[in-house]
């Protein structure tokens, strides 16, 4: 089991931070070769200001090292977004951190399920594998997607 370093702490997002739009484009910047832009779904800084959105960050001192966001679907059904941690500390726990952070959050409010969309390739496996580990299974399409040979779409009951 990795070590998550002690230090980190996960807080709302500011977003007039620059540091986390820098951060947030670097997300989307990562996502453009995955997938044709129809099938990539991540938000952008505007999208994630929207009332029905819940974002947060970890930061390491003053550096934000990852990112997620849990959006409101309907009342009882929520959406994981802008899933990200800094390519310099993958594998060191903290997207696992983040996701249990955020499912607490969505138990402690009565959220009843929770779903996400993510890539069907290669690069997106371990996203996969860390979603499944906390009990999500694959799903048919939800909200407004459809089917696509490019997304995995998952879902927990709370």
């Amino acid at each position: 089991m990795q070590n998550v370093p002690v230090d980190l702490l996960i807080e709302p997002a500011n977003f007039d931070d620059p540091q986390l739009a820098a951060f947030l484009q670097q997300h989307l910047d990562d996502m453009e070769p995955t997938a044709p832009p129809e099938s990539r779904h991540a938000l952008d800084l505007d999208a994630l200001r929207a009332p029905n959105v819940r974002m947060w960050v970890v930061r390491e001192g003053e550096v934000i090292r990852g990112t997620g966001a849990i959006v409101e679907l309907e009342p009882g059904h929520e959406e994981i977004k802008s899933m990200r941690t800094d390519p310099s500390v993958r594998g060191e726990g903290l997207a696992r951190r983040m996701l249990t952070w955020m499912l607490y959050d969505a138990r402690d409010r009565g959220v009843e399920r929770v779903s996400l969309e993510t890539g069907s390739m290669e690069y997106f496996a371990p996203a996969r594998a860390l979603y499944a580990s906390a009990g999500f299974t694959e799903c048919a399409p939800f909200g407004a997607y459809r089917e696509d040979p490019n997304s995995t779409f998952m879902t927990l009951t709370l």
